[in-house]
């Protein structure tokens, strides 16, 4: 009995009727993981097809995870799970909080039939070029994070452009991509300006910069801020020289540099609140709880992944920028 059937009658493209043959031979038990294919040339001569036909066939096959092709040898099954219509690439800078919001809202949007596989770059280039290449030809589509890495644009040159979808972060090299993004200068300024009242009773802004990768814009949009109000501020690199003062509000950006600041502030006489305020990038769960809450700018991971699913389920090609939220807590 042959796995691959092709029925020039049947009205179906013969493309989709050999992606059905192996469907149907996976769901019968006729084909397991690890069974060889025929042969693209033994299929195009057998049933008098194009190779680039039986060729759109196995690369849709590939795409959905459900064969792999082994050099020099062939086609092989690799799952035999059928229920799986499309796969997707999805590329992070870091894992963190935010992170996981985001993918939980990105693959719960997506469905149960896409299957979504996720990497990490960790800010290097090398292993963002790596990560690239090894995808190219496996997935339907392709989400990728490029955070500030210069190099991006070129290895993102090898990927269909109408399959890829940005996040976060974009520049001038990638304005062709669609994708959903924030505007960290703008919400930076609008964060703060929106909080003028709250910092009116302190007299210093103190911007932490964190030792791990941060957007430019956010220190842009601190500085524009300082210069729009005329508030007295100062750029502190990490928390280690940092000396809590009465009087001061400390902007910080990661979760390790919150959590130090604060024991810090906590090793003296100040209130936070009331002698000292914090302004924190980004909310979490953490932040929530942390002192009786921690003001926060944040945009919301959770409508970024469900819009990055609108965007990939409506094939819809255009860039969108992510709401923000000023939280007021505690801490101011």
């Amino acid at each position: 009995m042959s796995i691959i059937n092709v029925d020039n009658n049947a009205g179906i493209p013969k493309y989709r009727q050999i992606i059905q043959s192996v469907e149907v031979g996976l769901q019968e038990g006729l084909l397991k993981k690890g069974d060889k294919l025929p042969s693209i040339n033994s299929i195009r001569n057998r049933f008098s097809l194009s190779r680039d036909t039986v060729f759109m066939a196995f690369g849709e096959l590939k795409k959905r995870g459900i064969i792999e092709a082994v050099s020099g040898k062939g086609h092989y099954i690799k799952s035999e799970d059928v229920t799986v219509v499309k796969k997707v690439f999805l590329l992070f800078d870091e894992l963190n909080s935010f992170k996981e919001d985001l993918y939980n809202a990105i693959v719960n949007s997506l469905g149960e039939s896409v299957k979504v596989d996720i990497f990490f770059h960790h800010f290097n280039q090398d292993v963002f070029d790596k990560h690239i290449n090894d995808s190219i030809g496996n997935y339907n589509y392709y989400i990728v994070m490029p955070a500030s890495l210069n190099g991006a644009f070129q290895s993102l040159k090898n990927l269909p452009e109408n399959k890829v979808f940005l996040l976060d972060q974009t520049n001038e090299r990638l304005k062709r991509y669609a994708g959903v993004f924030q505007n960290f200068e703008k919400n930076v300024f609008d964060g703060l300006s929106s909080l003028k009242k709250q910092l009116q009773k302190y007299n210093k802004l103190v911007f932490v910069n964190p030792k791990s990768n941060q957007p430019d814009g956010i220190y842009y949009g601190f500085q524009k801020f300082i210069s729009a109000t005329s508030t007295e501020g100062q750029r502190v690199e990490g928390t280690d020289e940092i000396i809590p003062q009465k009087g001061c509000v400390y902007f910080v950006l990661d979760d390790r540099s919150l959590i130090e600041l604060i024991k810090k502030i906590n090793n003296t006489n100040f209130k936070i609140g009331e002698d000292v305020g914090v302004i924190a990038y980004n909310d979490s769960l953490l932040k929530e709880i942390v002192e009786g809450g921690i003001t926060t700018i944040s945009t919301n991971f959770k409508e970024m992944g469900a819009r990055i699913a609108y965007l990939i389920i409506n094939e819809e090609f255009k860039q969108m920028e992510n709401p923000n939220n000023i939280l007021i807590r505690k801490s101011l």
